[in-house]
C-alpha cells in the first residue's frame, strides 16, 4: 500500500523560527493509527527565500532547547 497524504492527520504542530531554518514538531496519525511524534526542520534558500526540507541530523543547543519544551507539549497528544 503506497502513502496517502490525504490519510495523514495532524493532531499537533508547532514551528520554531531561527535565523536561516525552522524546526516543527508534530504529532502525526496516519489512517487513524498510532499516533507518532515527527520532528523536522526547513532550512532557507538564500536564492528564492523559501523553505524546503532538510534532513534534521543532528541540533545546536539552542535549537535543542526550543524543540524540547515543544516536545513535552506534542506528548500531551499521544494517547
Amino acid at each position: 500500500m503506497a502513502f496517502d497524504k490525504n490519510l495523514d492527520k495532524a493532531l499537533f504542530s508547532e514551528t520554531v523560527k531561527f535565523e536561516t531554518t525552522r524546526i516543527t514538531v508534530s504529532v502525526m496519525s496516519y489512517n487513524e493509527g498510532t499516533a507518532k511524534l515527527q520532528i523536522s526542520r526547513e532550512d532557507l534558500s538564500n536564492n528564492t527565500g523559501e523553505y524546503s526540507f532538510s534532513k534534521l541530523g543532528r541540533l545546536f543547543k539552542e535549537e535543542a532547547e526550543a524543540v524540547m519544551p515543544l516536545m513535552q507539549k506534542a506528548l500531551a497528544f499521544m494517547k
